[in-house]
């Protein structure tokens, strides 16, 4: 007779399928804090990771949101900053001065967003979904202040460590200004220092001019 003692295996958790998707979403998203940006941390030490930058984003949604349009959400605002880069899960991060990558950008990304929210039930997957969507596409107040502060954090960070990534990559002034100007229709006071800090950057030697500076410039 076997009077040894028994040892069952562990009693599965009690978890319903919608929190298994929703833990599943989770650990998944985990996965954003090994992606890594151009953008140098303040300190020099390294890049940053997307995970970094959303926080970050988020942070300054709150603390700027004096300069949003009145009658903002920002709860809203800041959703769409935590959200807007989990599809570089899939895709990895695109340097934003890298044209030849930025070819199909937006269709690689939007079959990311329907894997990656596509992982929770549909009625919390869904909405989040179209708030990725919302934010691409710029439509509303609060998409416009989130690109607005979605570009003016690598600015900041560019110019905190002389120049950062655009020396890095030879970018120059009249891109920075062409690509950027957006910060304007999502917060003009924002926008009226980002463009003074470029003026700055290029008198500091950070930022090259580049050929359509001047012109660059007088758009606004």
């Amino acid at each position: 007779m076997n009077c040894e003692p028994s040892h069952p295996g562990p009693t599965p958790l009690p978890a319903s399928a919608r929190l298994e998707a929703q833990l599943g979403f989770i650990l998944e998203i985990d996965k954003v804090k090994s992606v890594l940006r151009q953008t140098l941390l303040t300190d020099e030490s390294r890049r940053e990771n997307d995970a970094e930058h959303s926080w970050h984003l988020a942070l300054m949604a709150i603390t700027l949101q004096e300069y949003a349009p009145a009658g903002l959400d920002i709860h809203r605002a800041v959703t769409m900053l935590l959200i807007h880069d989990l599809v570089e899960i899939d895709c990895g991060d695109t340097f934003c001065y890298d044209e030849a990558g930025m070819v199909g950008k937006h269709e690689r990304e939007a079959a990311a967003a329907d894997r990656i929210f596509g992982l929770l039930p549909a009625d919390s997957g869904g909405p989040l979904r179209e708030l990725w969507d919302e934010f691409e596409e710029r439509r509303t107040p609060e998409s416009r202040f989130a690109n607005a502060l979605d570009r003016l954090q690598p600015m900041l960070h560019n110019c905190a460590t002389a120049g950062g990534a655009w020396r890095e990559h030879g970018v120059t002034a009249d891109r920075v200004l062409r690509r950027n100007r957006i910060i304007g229709a999502g917060a003009p006071e924002l926008w009226a220092y980002a463009r003074a800090m470029i003026v700055d950057a290029v008198a500091r030697g950070l930022l090259d001019p580049g050929p359509d500076y001047e012109r660059e410039l007088a758009a606004g």
